[in-house]
């Protein structure tokens, strides 16, 4: 029933028989290059919250990473930090397509469907995406906790951070440790900003959310910030 619209589009780490292991080997697949761990459970019990509806990836951003543009390196990585993807090397013109057909299109096609919907019924959502970043990346610990990313319009972005320094004690970035310059608003470009919605991209430090009860409390946490943040924006 709510206004909010979910997106998680690194959910998952399944590797379908289809497409294979890519190479990689059981930890690999169950490390943070491919998926945001926790950020599942967060955006759910976030949706509970909310009353928001929840989209997600149903597989490993490795094979397709449904937050980059079909003609981005990063849709089909070849190395992710410091882990080469052998499966995803020297791929033919013809796998990609088909990989993009498999799953990019029928997600975002599927969202975007979802969202005209709403529109045409007096409903426009706000469009708020949901991931997890390591604490350590390539050898350099990070010390935000909760970032809070923007595409064109930083109105929401810039008012959650603004709540969750308001109202939690989690260190707080805008524009970190990504931003729109390292092409990471891709599912925000091309759903949230054609209609003008109000959207952000929130990312937390997955040392926080690494279990079901943390990723519980965590919600907890983070559903005022973004009520206060909507009513701020809607004032």
């Amino acid at each position: 029933p709510g206004r909010v619209l979910l997106v998680c589009e690194h959910a998952s780490n399944h590797f379908p028989a289809r497409w294979g292991d890519l190479g990689l080997t059981p930890d690999q697949r169950r490390a943070h290059i491919a998926w945001d761990p926790g950020a599942l459970g967060l955006s759910r019990h976030l949706a509970r919250h909310l009353g928001a509806t929840l989209v997600h990836a149903p597989v490993s951003r490795l094979i397709y990473d449904l937050n980059r543009a079909p003609d981005q390196p990063g849709a089909m990585a070849v190395r992710s930090e410091v882990h080469d993807i052998p499966g995803n090397r020297d791929l033919a013109p013809e796998a990609r397509a088909e990989r993009t057909a498999a799953l990019y299109q029928p997600f975002h096609n599927g969202l975007h469907r979802l969202i005209t919907d709403r529109i045409a019924r007096g409903r426009a959502p706000v469009v708020i995406t949901i991931h997890s970043f390591t604490p350590v990346y390539f050898g350099t610990p990070r010390a935000v906790e909760f970032g809070v990313i923007h595409d064109a319009d930083p109105r929401l972005a810039k008012a959650i951070l603004t709540q969750a320094q308001a109202l939690t004690t989690l260190v707080s970035g805008l524009n970190a440790p990504y931003s729109a310059a390292d092409d990471v608003t891709h599912t925000l470009r091309l759903q949230a900003t054609p209609y003008g919605l109000p959207n952000a991209m929130l990312e937390l430090r997955n040392d926080l959310i690494a279990t079901p009860e943390a990723e519980a409390a965590m919600a907890a946490t983070l559903a005022p910030v973004i009520i206060a943040a909507l009513a701020a924006i809607s004032g």
